[in-house]
């Protein structure tokens, strides 16, 4: 109140700072960072597990332990730890609220280092090794799931957000489904419930990759892509009709896969290639009109569309008892390395530079570009690129010498990729 000669009586309304904030803030630097690492670590092991894997792959061997090992180094190793960390940056500025407790994610990283622990465990097929590394992956899924799940509980529906709550949602629901049936299948190993071992494999892969990766990229994307490549906006909406139309299509595929129906899986395969088809033009859009330079993140998406589109091809042609085993391996190929492990290993080291730029110290801050090694970046797209095309290609024709030099591509990008992020945090403020 004031009470000075001549004035009136007024309220005094507190600082905005003494205020609750209106949109949610990103996890800090470190935290993002020991994420980052422990992703990029994953991923350098599983492609040197790739190059190890590469003549078993050239042959048809798709159940050797080396190829299990690469393949869950990929999805149980690299994948989530990757996924955590970039939605911890980006999902409280898009769902405009803070998450519950930043201290409580740092348990989250090692636990999800467990994944390592389950592709070593399958490689040598140790059930304590891999249940020990399960039960960790376990606990730091369910953090992840908590913190996430009461971002989208609390995001304000009297503001506009940037991510769809649905999307979001739906994919921290088939991430948790994906675990469980992985469990599942490992403790049977034989035909349940009616379905062959066979067919519950492909619905793993599929609740994992379509159901969470894909649609966390279709929620996420639509706006991250053009915001990273200064590019128009994609259009407004008042309905997730994209994250519910691939949803529907994906258990229609779940379906028709587990109950070994052609025609149901057939019309669920199209209906999830159609709706990625419509995230694929937004992203040629964006293409066409960004206005900064060509970055990696926009680069793997635009390699990860090409990928996408050879794997629905792929995956028509096996649900049509087309090609055999080569096709099914080159189609895991696309859909798990080339699509969802290209996709997140790329947004990485930006994400971790716009980190630093946004918790840089009060006094003269850098321009954003000067804390990412975009052409280190960029080159590692290319060559990350030309390793899934070259390994894809000897895996349909049975090449060695191909799938030995694709794998020994795919490992230098991510060695690559690797020092791109080593530079972005070296480039850090000191103190």
């Amino acid at each position: 109140m004031t009470d000075e000669p001549g004035l009136p009586l007024v309220q005094l309304r507190p600082l905005p700072l003494t205020e609750k904030r209106a949109v949610g803030g990103p996890v800090p630097a470190r935290l993002l960072a020991a994420f980052v690492a422990s992703s990029l670590v994953a991923w350098c092991a599983a492609s040197v597990a790739v190059v190890a894997a590469a003549d078993d792959l050239a042959h048809g061997i798709p159940s050797s332990p080396t190829v299990l090992l690469a393949v869950h180094l990929v999805a149980v190793g690299a994948l989530p730890l990757g996924v955590a960390g970039a939605s911890f940056h980006l999902l409280p500025v898009m769902l405009r609220n803070d998450l519950p407790s930043v201290r409580s994610l740092w348990a989250a990283v090692p636990l999800l280092l467990g994944g390592a622990a389950v592709a070593f465990g399958l490689q040598h097929w140790s059930k304590p090794l891999v249940w020990a590394g399960a039960a960790a992956v376990a606990c730091g899924l369910a953090i992840v799931v908590w913190q996430l799940g009461t971002l989208v509980v609390r995001a304000p529906r009297e503001r506009t957000l940037i991510a769809s709550r649905t999307g979001v949602a739906l994919a921290l629901a088939h991430a948790t489904a994906a675990l469980v049936a992985g469990a599942l299948i490992f403790d049977l190993h034989r035909p349940f419930w009616g379905v062959a071992y066979d067919r519950w494999l492909l619905v793993h892969l599929h609740l994992a990759l379509v159901g969470w990766i894909a649609l966390l990229v279709v929620t996420v994307g639509r706006n991250l892509a053009p915001m990273l490549a200064l590019a128009p906006a994609a259009p407004s909406r008042k309905w997730p009709i994209d994250e519910v139309l691939l949803v529907a299509a994906l258990w229609l595929l779940l379906v028709g896969l587990a109950a070994d129906v052609r025609a149901v899986t057939l019309v669920g395969g199209a209906g999830a290639a159609a709706t990625m088809a419509r995230f694929g033009l937004l992203v040629t859009r964006v293409f066409r009109s960004k206005r900064a330079p060509l970055d990696a993140p926009l680069g793997h998406l635009v390699a990860g569309g090409v990928f996408l589109v050879q794997a629905v091809v792929l995956g028509l042609l096996a649900a049509a008892g087309v090609g055999g085993v080569r096709v099914v391996e080159a189609y895991v190929v696309f859909l798990l390395i080339g699509w969802a492990g290209g996709v997140v290993v790329g947004h990485l080291p930006k994400l971790l530079s716009l980190s630093l730029w946004v918790w840089w110290p009060p006094g003269p801050r850098p321009k954003q570009a000067q804390l990412y090694p975009r052409r280190l970046a960029v080159a590692e797209t290319a060559i990350f690129a030309a390793g899934v095309e070259v390994l894809a290609l000897a895996v349909l024709t049975g090449s060695v010498t191909a799938a030995r030099t694709g794998a020994t591509l795919l490992l230098v990008s991510a060695l690559v990729a690797t020092a791109a992020a080593a530079e972005v945090w070296r480039r850090r403020p000191s103190g």
